[in-house]
């Protein structure tokens, strides 16, 4: 049985202006885990940085199976007030990466 391919693995890192622990970090948080419902998205994962060779704190990631699914979730109005209202205004420091799988590799 072969693993599902997908063609977009959208990442972000990131560092909130947020106290650690505070009530404003648990409510972006939650904010955050609602751009799962956007149609498209899959493995939708929020999770704790652990690393002391990155200051970011948070990661955020998913995956679409194709390519226009992605640029419909970037377009999407719940996408787009999300980072206008909160991430925009929230975010200390960000990194974002969006990786395609290699075709060149053997399976």
């Amino acid at each position: 049985m072969t693993a599902k391919t997908f063609a977009i693995e959208h990442t972000v890192t990131f560092r909130l202006l947020h106290s650690q622990g505070s009530p404003e970090e648990a409510d972006f948080l939650n904010a955050a885990s609602e751009l799962t419902a956007i149609p498209g998205v899959q493995h939708f994962q929020i999770r704790r940085q652990s690393s002391s060779k990155n200051p970011h704190t948070f990661g955020i990631s998913m995956q679409f199976e194709t390519h226009r699914e992605y640029l419909a979730y970037c377009e999407h109005p719940a996408h787009v007030d999300f980072v206008q209202q909160r991430w925009l205004t929230e975010v200390a420091e960000f990194q974002e990466a969006d990786f395609e799988p290699l075709t060149t590799l053997k399976q």
